[in-house]
């Protein structure tokens, strides 16, 4: 019977730190992905991210990158949810997952579905790597608060 109720509980408590995680990483992906719009649109680069959905309107291209931002955020979340650290050490989980992003995102299937050749590194590309690498330390800090939020919460009770 204990080990049913600990099992239920320790079950609950996963269940409760992926959806806290999933949440964390909705809000830290809109809040990195509006720092990295800002300088993208900056860089005049929204054009660019909406032709990824066949347009080249600045407004659809931000539309396209928080939509983006906000999946990518998501996934963050759950996947680190249950991850013990502090908030220097999901920055540094969030950067390398923006880091990986660029790689994965910038450097190869952006390119790859424009037509344009893949693992360019000019100025753009370092530049955009900068990007990724601020999105993902946000991303890293907004989810660490949510989550430690909900682990206070759990605590108190």
């Amino acid at each position: 019977m204990a080990t049913a109720l600990a099992h239920r509980t320790r079950q609950r408590t996963s269940t409760e730190a992926i959806t806290r995680g999933a949440i964390g990483g909705l809000a830290g992906g809109i809040l990195g992905g509006m720092v990295f719009g800002m300088m993208m649109q900056i860089m005049s680069f929204m054009p660019k991210i909406a032709m990824l959905v066949g347009s080249d309107s600045v407004v659809v291209g931000w539309l396209a990158h928080l939509a983006i931002s906000m999946a990518l955020g998501v996934a963050f979340g759950v996947i680190v949810a249950q991850v013990r650290a502090g908030y220097v050490g999901f920055a540094v989980i969030g950067v390398m997952y923006g880091v990986a992003w660029w790689v994965l995102g910038a450097l190869l299937l952006m390119p790859a579905k424009l037509g344009m050749p893949t693992f360019q590194f000019d100025a753009m590309a370092w530049k955009s790597l900068m990007g990724h690498m601020i999105f993902g330390a946000i991303l890293g800090l907004v989810t660490a608060a949510v989550l430690k939020q909900g682990a206070t919460t759990r605590a108190a009770q």
